[in-house]
């Protein structure tokens, strides 16, 4: 059995994922990460010699097939667009990434 998730663990956690949490959530999430960790614990213990491993958990399929439908025409798309190109096809967004 794994040692007890402490207080300090979690504010350790959170520093890593730039958190700031009030004491009561480090109490809550303290008390929810060691339920989590517990129940990983159990599912540990499941023999599972003799069953293959598989790639997808449900065997069935879930997927649709890629099949070609109508969809919005380009004027359509472009139509409520803040800072469309229409002439183009394109419309603008904010970047996102780097500055």
């Amino acid at each position: 059995m794994a040692a007890e998730l402490t207080r300090s663990d979690v504010q350790r956690i959170a520093a890593l994922a730039h958190l700031e949490l009030t004491g009561d959530e480090q109490e809550l999430f303290t008390a929810q990460l060691s339920q989590i960790l517990h129940y990983a614990e159990q599912i540990q213990q499941v023999d599972t010699r003799g069953i293959a491993p598989m790639a997808h958990v449900g065997s069935e399929h879930t997927e649709r097939d890629d099949e070609p439908r109508p969809s919005l025409s380009v004027e359509d798309a472009l139509a409520n667009a803040p800072d469309a190109a229409p002439e183009a096809g394109l419309f603008r967004v904010p970047r996102v990434i780097g500055g």
